[in-house]
């Protein structure tokens, strides 16, 4: 348009004419210059209840002041108009605030500790235990019963249990010494995981494993699947077909334990140890066993490979290792 506007200005051709030549309607062009002069004589007419840039100032310098940088423009607004002053509204408030690019979060606010992901392996039994308390209801609203476990990741072989009234950093102890002594634990040889209740982080606790010369790791907050193996386990005993739901008291619920668990070590063929039971696994019987599972299912084959679809059986193998939060894996392409 500013090219037909030139060319008429400089060699005096008709509007008309330089429009037809570029197939331009003529209500096209004078359209658009009636819009480039409305905008060139737009005049920036500033509110009349606008702020000077003083006072802007002194709302800004306030904001930013010991009193109220830790409050919101809310608070500090009606705490002035507490007082008996009145600056301004809380939405001017927070439109001063983002022109100057600090609307962010005012209030000073607790920093976490950064948690530490545990990682952790074990490649035979007795080499990272993991235990944690789950409460077992009453008959009666808000009395439980505790249930300690120590379960051994590798096998997942329960090593140890009890059963309590309380939650108590002393039962714990008393808990984590007898299973260590029975397994023979040497120092520097096995890892304890736990979560971060009250009994795991106790003092008495950490004591003891240092005396023992047993290394500790905890959970992340609020990070449950970083127990995965207790916590697996729990669910386990809560949906056994014979749990009760409630106990009708610490002695009915010790005798339902004892049987569990001994059906749980002793009869329980787990899927993550190759369908073995844990007792097998914990005291090295594992390989033996499967090795006679490879050679029945063999036999089985080479009598009728047919019913196998004439793939041979493989021999079924206990993992290499078990991990608490596995190392992540980087796959990196080589492109010729």
């Amino acid at each position: 348009m500013s090219i037909i506007t030139q060319i008429n200005q400089e060699h005096n051709i008709a509007i008309d004419a330089l429009c037809d030549a570029v197939a331009i309607p003529r209500a096209t062009y004078y359209r658009n210059q009636q819009d480039d002069e409305k905008n060139s004589s737009e005049i920036v007419i500033t509110p009349k209840n606008s702020l000077r840039d003083e006072e802007k100032q002194v709302i800004l310098n306030l904001l930013r002041s010991e009193r109220f940088i830790d409050k919101t423009p809310y608070q500090m607004f009606h705490t002035l108009l507490d007082e008996g002053e009145y600056l301004c509204s809380p939405r001017t408030m927070y439109r001063l605030l983002e022109s100057q690019g600090e609307s962010g979060e005012r209030r000073v606010q607790r920093n976490h500790r950064d948690a530490v992901k545990p990682e952790l392996m074990a490649t035979r039994p007795n080499e990272v235990w993991s235990w944690d308390i789950t409460k077992l209801l009453s008959p009666k609203k808000w009395v439980y019963f505790y249930l300690y476990v120590i379960l051994d990741i590798y096998s997942r072989y329960v090593v140890g249990w009890l059963i309590a009234d309380c939650e108590s950093k002393e039962l714990a102890r008393k808990l984590i010494q007898e299973s260590a002594l029975k397994h023979d634990i040497q120092d520097d040889q096995l890892t304890l995981h736990s979560d971060n209740g009250p009994s795991m982080i106790s003092h008495t606790v950490a004591q003891l494993l240092d005396d023992l010369g047993i290394a500790k790791t905890h959970n992340r907050p609020y990070t449950s699947n970083d127990n995965p193996f207790s916590e697996s386990q729990f669910k386990t005993l809560k949906y056994c077909p014979e749990f009760p739901g409630r106990f009708l008291d610490i002695n009915s619920s010790e005798a339902f334990c004892r049987k569990f668990f001994s059906w749980y070590n002793k009869n329980h063929y787990h899927s993550g140890i190759a369908w073995l039971t844990p007792e097998c696994v914990h005291y090295g019987r594992g390989a033996e066993i499967l090795e006679k599972r490879y050679q029945a299912i063999s036999k089985a084959y080479f009598e009728n490979p047919i019913r196998f679809n004439n793939k041979i059986p493989q021999l079924k193998q206990l993992p290499a290792a078990v991990y608490i939060n596995p190392p992540q894996v980087v796959e990196i392409n080589l492109k010729n």
